[in-house]
């Protein structure tokens, strides 16, 4: 996106809902919000970062991390990285399995991109790929995002999704 006026807000879901900024860099919260995301999706370039590293990434200035709680319990998150002069990458955004199908992701993706257009930047973006959720792309265009550049590359990956821990459905 490059201009806040692009943004199609989706409706908020008729739930408990609250959004809120993890202000204090946590790595175990951000690995958890990971973790509980990634499960059913092929997201693992951060499976095997260490503390310090999380640690790192979450002390940057420009990085934000947004936890969506339904009736208190965690439900989603986004991460915006704001730290390239002019632009801020929406770097994640997910919920966790037992609150997908809720209509929690248009209305998730309308507030970070909210959020990122407050941070003053021309532009807006996020990478996605055929690896996300099989919605994920349908919802950043249904919010006014548009397909900047297509990539082809083959990736080898084990049979099945790592899972938020073992025997995760």
């Amino acid at each position: 996106m490059t201009d806040p006026g692009e943004l199609r807000r989706a409706p908020k879901p008729d739930l408990d809902l609250a959004l809120t900024r993890a202000r204090r860099p946590s790595p175990e919260l951000s690995r958890f919000l990971y973790t509980a995301v990634v499960g059913n999706w092929y997201w693992i370039d951060r499976l095997a970062w260490t503390y310090e590293q999380w640690l790192d990434w979450q002390s940057r200035p420009g990085v934000e991390t947004w936890v969506a709680y339904v009736e208190g319990t965690p439900a989603g998150y986004f991460e915006l990285d704001a730290s390239s002069a002019g632009q801020v990458e929406l770097a994640y955004l997910g919920l966790l399995p037992a609150f997908v199908g809720q209509g929690l992701g248009g209305w998730l993706l309308s507030e970070a991109l909210s959020r990122a257009w407050a941070l003053g930047p021309d532009r807006v973006w996020v990478h996605t790929c055929t690896l996300d959720g099989p919605h994920a792309l349908a919802n950043y265009q249904a919010r006014g995002m548009r397909v900047f550049d297509e990539v082809m590359a083959v990736q080898e990956l084990d049979a099945e999704p790592p899972g938020a821990w073992p025997g995760a459905p």
